[in-house]
């Protein structure tokens, strides 16, 4: 086995012990049928895959809230778990909404939660960015294919989308979201969404059938308190 992945995945359980990985003892894997060589070159991909896609400032993010932890536990249950490798690979279910002011811990809540997802060891091959970054990418200009980088979001097997409803109103705007959260709708494809609008407004902001559609395809956690930035915490 490779030291420096055997490394990688020691660190990353050190850090978190409260999450209970798929596979806890190699040995074991193995003599269950399992290939322990393939199954730490799994794990540490999946690790290192989710520290390139979760920004510095939420590193350290968990999932703390009991709603969120009982999301992650749909998308392990639901994940297809490999005899060889013993990892699992994500598959379709059930989105995740998470609503609340600005600083109540929302985007913590999220990264949390592909963190979780990684440390437990399913592998989701997930994309995450604020809305404003997906709309900034698909605008329209020259050596930019929109429909591609729409494509690179609508098709990603888990997706979190960022501070929804943040960016000024527009047809095209409205049109994006409409067509991403349909796209993932459709196809019963998990996603993570955050929004500091109050559930009330979310129709008058995002429209009112794409806020019946993530009414129907989230599981919906509101998250309450004071700023957490004030504090000197990530929000």
């Amino acid at each position: 086995m490779n030291e420096d992945e055997l490394q990688t995945i020691a660190s990353h359980r050190n850090a978190f012990p409260h999450i209970t990985p798929l596979i806890t003892d190699w040995r074991a894997h193995e003599d269950q049928g399992g290939d322990a060589f393939h199954a730490v070159k799994e794990t540490a991909a999946i690790l290192t895959a989710t520290d390139q896609l979760i920004p510095l400032r939420y590193k350290h993010a968990d999932a703390t809230d009991p709603k969120v932890i009982a999301w992650v536990d749909e998308v392990v249950t639901n994940a297809e778990r490999a005899r060889v490798s013993g990892g699992a690979k994500g598959g379709p279910g059930p989105s995740l909404l998470l609503l609340g002011p600005t600083g109540t811990g929302k985007t913590h809540q999220g990264y949390g939660a592909l963190r979780r997802l990684s440390v437990i060891g399913v592998n989701t091959a997930a994309a995450a960015a604020p809305i404003a970054d997906i709309y900034a990418k698909m605008r329209p200009r020259p050596g930019v294919d929109s429909e591609t980088v729409f494509e690179s979001y609508a098709q990603a097997p888990l997706l979190f989308v960022d501070d929804l409803g943040a960016a000024k109103e527009s047809e095209w705007v409205e049109e994006v979201t409409t067509r991403l959260v349909n796209y993932r709708y459709d196809r019963s494809m998990p996603t993570i969404f955050t929004s500091n609008v109050p559930p009330k407004q979310l129709g008058e902001k995002i429209g009112e059938r794409v806020a019946s559609r993530l009414t129907e395809l989230c599981r919906v956690v509101v998250l309450k308190g004071t700023d957490r930035r004030l504090a000197g915490r990530a929000a």
